[in-house]
This record gives C-alpha cells, sequence and structure tokens, in this order.
C-alpha cells in the first residue's frame, strides 16, 4: 500500500516538472481595426438650429 501511495505521489510530480518548459511563450500581436465614420460638419448644426426655430416659433 505505501509503494502505492509513493509511486501515485511521484507520478503526481513527475507530471507537473513536465508541463511546462522555461522559455517565453509565443503570443501573435493581436490587431484591433477601427473604423471611424466621419460626419458632416453642418450634420451638428441642423438639430439645434431647427429646436431654436421651434422655439421661436411657440414663443411668437
Amino acid at each position: 500500500m505505501k509503494k502505492l501511495v509513493l509511486a501515485a505521489a511521484l507520478s503526481g510530480v513527475a507530471s507537473f516538472a513536465a508541463a511546462g518548459n522555461m522559455e517565453e511563450p509565443i503570443m501573435e500581436p493581436v490587431v484591433v481595426i477601427e473604423t471611424v465614420e466621419e460626419a458632416s460638419s453642418s450634420a451638428g448644426l441642423v438639430i439645434p438650429l431647427v429646436i431654436i426655430a421651434l422655439i421661436a416659433a411657440a414663443a411668437s
């Protein structure tokens, strides 16, 4: 029984020792592609101008 436990312990230690090596892992760089949609410069002015026009129309 003692020999069986000793054999199991030694096989467990041997499997941990052979699981890896000392070399640095080779990892490929991650490439991230981001698409940016350009908004036209007049698009940012249309909504506020419409809101101002509605407020002016409601006030008069």
